[in-house]
C-alpha cells in the first residue's frame, strides 16, 4: 500500500507537469482522495481478500486457535456497522469476515417480497448485495480517514508537530474495513454454465469465497428444512469446476470455494447416478439408494431398475419421481461428499447439521481427514438451532452417563425458565460460550458464522422500541433505549449525518470550491451536540 507522502508526491508531480491550468488542484487533497478510495474495482477487493483468507487458512493449519468468524448481512449498512464495531472493540479486523446469506436475500431483498430459502429470488441480487456491502465498507474507510485528515489539519494549525506526526503515522498504518465475504451461491441457480456466469458476477463484485451446495437447483430447500434433494457427485463437481474457472478467468487465483453438503438431512435424489464400473463414484452414490431385490417377472409398468452384483434392484421411487436414500445413511454420504469435493477442487467444507454437536461433527471430520488430512470446515452456527435447549440436553445426557442424580430435571422441559439459574443451565451456557473454540480444536472448524443474526436482532430491538415508544414511556422509550445508549457506548451512528457522508462531502466541497464552499458542518449543524 502506498504511503500518504508518496500519494501526495505522485499527485503533485502530475499536477506540476500540466502547468498553470492545473494550478488550482491540490496534491495533498488528491493524495487523500486516493487513499480514501484504495480499491478501484471489485476484482481488486477479491484479490486482496482472497490473500487474507489463504493466510488465515494457513494460520489455522498451524494452530486451530486461529479460527475465524463472521456474521451474516442483508444490507450494506449492516455490514459497515459490524466492521466499524469490530475495529472499535478489538482494534483490528484480523480473522473477522462477513457472510452473505442466500436465506436473508430471499427473505429481505427480493422484488417478489419475502420468500423462503428456495432459490426463487433474483440471482442478480447476490452480486448486487456483494457490491453494496463493499460500497459501504469503502465508505467507512473514507469516513475514518477523513476524520484523521481533519485532525491532522487542526494539529498543523495549532503547531502541534508531535500530534501531526502521530496522525500521519496512523494514516500510513490505516487498517481497511474491507474484509473477506463468504458469499452464498445456493445450488448455482441452474446448470454448471449458469453457475459459472453467476460466479463471475459475484467475483467481479468483490467475492473472494463462494459457497455452493449439493442440492438440486430447482428443488433447493433451506438446509434446516425438510424435503432436500441432492445431486450425483459428478453434477456437483462440474459446478465446483465452473466456479474455479470463473476465479481463474478473472485472475483471482487464490479464490476460495466452500463445498457444502446437505446430505445429512437430505433423504432424496432426483437422479440415479451414471456408473461405468462397480465401485466408481456413480456406483457409490447409487449404493445408498433404498432398494428392494426382485425378479424380472414381478416388474410393473414403467419400473426403474438397477443392477448390482448380478442382482436386479428396484429403487424406491416416490410419486414426485424422486428416489429415496436408505435411512441413517446421511453421515456416510456426507463423508463421501466431503472427500470427493476436496479431491475435485474445493478448498473448504460445509456440513449442514441438525444440531450443534461437536462429537457428531468431529466424528465425520476425522473420517474425512483419514483421506484428506488438510480438511477444514466452515460451520453454520445457525439461529435455526435452539442453542439453549440443545446444550442443556447435551449436558443432561452427559451427566446421565456419569450416573449423576438428575431427579430435579425434566429433559423434555429444559427450555423452561425455571432451570435458568440451575447448575445444569450454567454448565450448558459455559459449553455454548466455548463452542467455537472447542469445535475449531476438536472438529476441524476453520470458520464459524451465524447466517442471519441481524434478522433476529433487528426484530428484537424493534419490538422493544415499539413497546416503549407507543406505551407509557413515550419519547423516553427512544431516548433511553436507543440514543442515550448510543452516546454512552460511543456508537458512531449517533452522528447520523456524519455516517451518511456529510463530512466527506464537505471535504470535497472545500477541495473543489475553496473558500467559496458552502459546507453543512458549520456551527448550526445539530450534530455538533454529539461532538
Amino acid at each position: 500500500m502506498s504511503t500518504y507522502q508518496n500519494e501526495i508526491s505522485n499527485a503533485s508531480e502530475t499536477i506540476q507537469s500540466r502547468g498553470s491550468t492545473w494550478a488550482a488542484i491540490n496534491g495533498e487533497s488528491v493524495g487523500r482522495m486516493r487513499l480514501q478510495n484504495r480499491f478501484q474495482t471489485g476484482l481488486d477487493i477479491a484479490r486482496y481478500t482472497a490473500k487474507i483468507m489463504r493466510e488465515d487458512m494457513a494460520a489455522y493449519d498451524e494452530d486451530p486457535a486461529n479460527y475465524t468468524q463472521s456474521l451474516g448481512c442483508w444490507h450494506g449498512f449492516i455490514g459497515q456497522q459490524k466492521l466499524i464495531s469490530i475495529k472499535k472493540h478489538f482494534g483490528e479486523t484480523k480473522g473477522k469476515y462477513l457472510y452473505l446469506s442466500g436465506w436473508m436475500i430471499a427473505a429481505l431483498r427480493s422484488e417478489f417480497g419475502p420468500l423462503p430459502d428456495q432459490s426463487m429470488h433474483e440471482k442478480t441480487s447476490v452480486p448486487a448485495l456483494i457490491e453494496e456491502l463493499y460500497t459501504f465498507l469503502r465508505q467507512a474507510d473514507s469516513r475514518e480517514l477523513g476524520g484523521l485528515f481533519r485532525a491532522l489539519d487542526e494539529a498543523r494549525e495549532e503547531g502541534n508537530e508531535m500530534l501531526a506526526r502521530d496522525l500521519h503515522k496512523q494514516v500510513d498504518n490505516f487498517q481497511t474495513h474491507v474484509v473477506p465475504i463468504i458469499a452464498d451461491i445456493d445450488a448455482g441457480f441452474g446448470n454448471a454454465e449458469a453457475t459459472y456466469l453467476l460466479a463471475k458476477k459475484m467475483i467481479e463484485a468483490g467475492a473472494c469465497a463462494i459457497q455452493i451446495e449439493n442440492q438440486v437447483s430447482d428443488e433447493k430447500q433451506c438446509g434446516h428444512q425438510d424435503g432436500k434433494v441432492t445431486v450425483p457427485h459428478e453434477d456437483f463437481h462440474a459446478k465446483i469446476r465452473a466456479v474455479r474457472y470463473a476465479f481463474m478467468e478473472l485472475g483471482v487465483e487464490e479464490g476460495v470455494i466452500v463445498a457444502r453438503t446437505d446430505s445429512l438431512g437430505a433423504g432424496l435424489t432426483k437422479q440415479i447416478a451414471f456408473t461405468r464400473e462397480a465401485g466408481d463414484l456413480g456406483d457409490q452414490y447409487n449404493s445408498f439408494l433404498d432398494c428392494e431385490e426382485l425378479d424380472a417377472g414381478s416388474l410393473g409398468n414403467g419400473e426403474v431398475l438397477i443392477s448390482r452384483e448380478g442382482k436386479l434392484l428396484r429403487p424406491k421411487r416416490l410419486p414426485s419421481n424422486l428416489f429415496q436414500f436408505r435411512k441413517r445413511s446421511g453421515e456416510e454420504r456426507c463423508v463421501l461428499d466431503c472427500i470427493t469435493s476436496l479431491q475435485n477442487g474445493a478448498d473448504l467444507l460445509w456440513i449442514e447439521t441438525e444440531k450443534p454437536h461437536i462429537g457428531q461433527i468431529g466424528g465425520m471430520v476425522r473420517r474425512i481427514r483419514e483421506v484428506m488430512p488438510n480438511a477444514k470446515l466452515v460451520y453454520n452456527n445457525t439461529p435455526s438451532f435452539n442453542w439453549t435447549l440443545s446444550f442443556r440436553q447435551q449436558v443432561f445426557d452427559a451427566w446421565q452417563e456419569e450416573g449423576r442424580d438428575l431427579a430435579e430435571y425434566n429433559r423434555d422441559q429444559l427450555m423452561n425458565a425455571q432451570y435458568d439459574d440451575s447448575e445444569l443451565a450454567v454448565e450448558a451456557d459455559r459449553r455454548i460460550q466455548s463452542f467455537q473454540a472447542d469445535a475449531a480444536r476438536e472438529a476441524g472448524i476453520f470458520h464459524h458464522l451465524i447466517t442471519l443474526p441481524t434478522y433476529h436482532t433487528a426484530a428484537l430491538s424493534t419490538d422493544n422500541l415499539v413497546r416503549e415508544y407507543f406505551g407509557e414511556a413515550g419519547m423516553l422509550g427512544y431516548v433511553e433505549g436507543a440514543q442515550r445508549r448510543e452516546i454512552r457506548q460511543g456508537i458512531a451512528c449517533v452522528r447520523h449525518q456524519n455516517m451518511a457522508g456529510s463530512d466527506i462531502g464537505d471535504d470535497h466541497k472545500e477541495y473543489f470550491a475553496g473558500a467559496a464552499a458552502l459546507k453543512a458542518g458549520g456551527k448550526d449543524n445539530t450534530m455538533n451536540q454529539f461532538a
